[in-house]
């Protein structure tokens, strides 16, 4: 069992950085808002969500074996991962809201709606890039120091 978890908490780490490079590719597309990528789009937020799903489907052993001796041995670190919890889901959640905005672009007949949906996208990208950033290089810290 622990090999497993040691194996998928890996796999995790990576897809994370890969999600970061993923991001990154709409974040650059869309600057412009008139600008079409759904597949960009739609591929960036899938990789978030699987490393999400991912993350989530392994924290519960996480808590219970690794979290404590975190808090226990470097207390700073565990606060850390804490605020890598929350940021994850931030990254989640403004993927998902670029990605809908972007998608539904094509449902708006009003150039204005048009434009302001393109930018809310490249917003929402760019936060999620760059709060990604942040959990992805604490993720390494927290590998770092202790794992299954």
């Amino acid at each position: 069992m622990t090999l497993a978890l040691r194996v998928l908490e890996r796999v995790h780490g990576h897809l994370g950085w890969l999600a970061v490079a993923a991001l990154a590719h709409p974040a650059i597309l869309l600057r412009d808002p008139r600008r079409r990528a759904r597949l960009s789009v739609s591929l960036a937020t899938a990789l978030v969500v699987v490393t999400g799903g991912l993350g989530a489907t392994i924290y519960p052993d996480y808590r219970a074996r690794v979290k404590q001796r975190i808090f226990l041995e470097a207390p700073a670190l565990g606060w850390m991962f804490e605020r890598k919890e929350h940021l994850a889901v931030g990254v989640l959640a403004f993927a998902l809201v670029g990605c809908a905005a972007h998608l539904g672009v094509t449902l708006c007949t009003e150039p204005e709606a048009r434009l302001s949906l393109g930018r809310l996208s490249h917003r929402a990208f760019v936060v999620s890039l760059l709060m990604a950033v942040v959990v992805a290089s604490i993720g390494v810290a927290v590998a770092s120091f202790k794992s299954f």
